[in-house]
């Protein structure tokens, strides 16, 4: 045989023999990652226990719902925390009105850590069938037991309302909010049916009534109203609702 032929049937024959020694390890290597993976998964050690009672940690919690934030953890005790299906389980946490994040995390050997961020309400909004908070997304969320907030109530918004529409309305309301600064304390109630035209209820001397805004220059114009009222009161004593859309002047309807 010429001597080019012998070289690479060599060749050939050292690259079958390092190509079955890779499949070799590779085999080798899932048999012991399936073995390991096992282990992790059945071993009494790794496992979930209903028994301790920081076997599931939730840290961030604080009006959102604790039994159902646990309920979605239930079928994860008694089993390994490496069959907890992390992405799954924060997917389900999401769908809990009051989280808007949330993660979760394996503690070895055999605890789980949930970390949550609540939603923020902003304001109280009044449906048909109860009164509800609103976030600044527009979110709707069912007010906690033994928790106590003071926020205007949100009017323009119905239970049939889409979420961009929901989200606009409250968008109105903090920016008028922020307009206003210090003086938004006064505001009881906002209307936001028509953000180029909002309406606030405020107390001004321990009278209630209702102005019109605009879309802008909200805090200079309700200044000005505070300015003139005592005037406005004397020539109007039954008004109750003043137009201040209009920069040189405040009408008063009867």
């Amino acid at each position: 045989m010429p001597r080019d032929n012998k070289k690479s049937g060599g060749i050939r024959w050292r690259l079958w023999l390092g190509l079955a020694a890779a499949c070799l390890v590779c085999a080798s290597t899932a048999v012991a990652a399936l073995q390991l993976h096992d282990y992790l998964s059945t071993d009494a050690r790794f496992v979930l226990s209903r028994d301790r009672t920081d076997a599931l940690a939730l840290a961030g919690l604080r009006y959102a719902s604790r039994s159902k934030v646990r309920h979605v953890f239930d079928a994860d005790f008694g089993r390994g925390i490496l069959a907890v299906p992390l992405a799954e389980r924060r997917r389900r946490l999401l769908a809990i009105d009051w989280i808007e994040d949330a993660s979760v995390s394996r503690v070895w050997p055999d605890r789980l850590v949930v970390r949550i961020r609540e939603r923020i309400p902003v304001a109280f909004v009044y449906l048909a069938s109860s009164v509800v908070l609103i976030d600044a997304e527009g979110v709707l969320l069912e007010p906690p037991p033994q928790a106590s907030f003071t926020f205007p109530v949100l009017s323009g918004i119905r239970e049939d309302s889409t979420e961009d529409t929901r989200r606009d309305r409250v968008q109105a309301l903090l920016r008028l909010e922020d307009d206003m600064g210090y003086l938004a304390k006064d505001i009881s109630e906002v209307d936001a049916s028509d953000p180029e035209n909002m309406r606030v209820v405020v107390q001004v001397d321990h009278q209630t009534v209702s102005l019109l805004l605009g879309d802008t220059n909200y805090g200079r114009r309700y200044q000005n109203f505070l300015g003139h009222f005592q005037e406005i009161e004397q020539r109007s004593p039954q008004a109750r609702t003043f137009d201040l859309r209009l920069e040189d002047r405040i009408t008063a309807k009867e």
